[in-house]
């Protein structure tokens, strides 16, 4: 008689762990927007380090800071770069967006252009 009572039970909660898993696809694919949000924001920073560096390097050679830092960034994020070549390179760039009702977000690297000890 045991046996029967289990057979019974295991058919009525066959269709749970299905429900379950309909249930968490949204907060998983929630959470893998956010982790690739948070990947391009790293890369525009990451890129603008880069932009930055190439910028004092090429201003402590003689040419053109903001033409080296603007060449140095990814194609896709030079239109909206703004360069700035004082006492020191930065590069400010807006971070791309998965979804378009996400708020725009810009991150900015400095590179200064002193003397240093090497």
């Amino acid at each position: 008689m045991p046996s029967q009572t289990v057979r019974s039970s295991s058919r009525r909660e066959g269709g749970t762990a299905s429900v379950e898993l309909i249930a968490v696809i949204p907060f998983l694919l929630l959470a893998v927007l956010v982790a690739a949000q948070l990947a391009l924001a790293g890369q525009a920073l990451w890129s603008a380090g880069v932009a930055a560096r190439a910028g004092a390097r090429a201003a402590v050679v003689g040419r053109e800071a903001k033409a080296a830092a603007r060449q140095a960034l990814p194609p896709s994020m030079r239109p909206g770069a703004k360069v700035r070549d004082d006492d020191a390179v930065s590069v400010r760039v807006s971070v791309p967006r998965l979804l378009p009702g996400l708020p725009q977000l810009t991150v900015e690297a400095e590179t200064d252009l002193g003397s240093g000890d090497g």
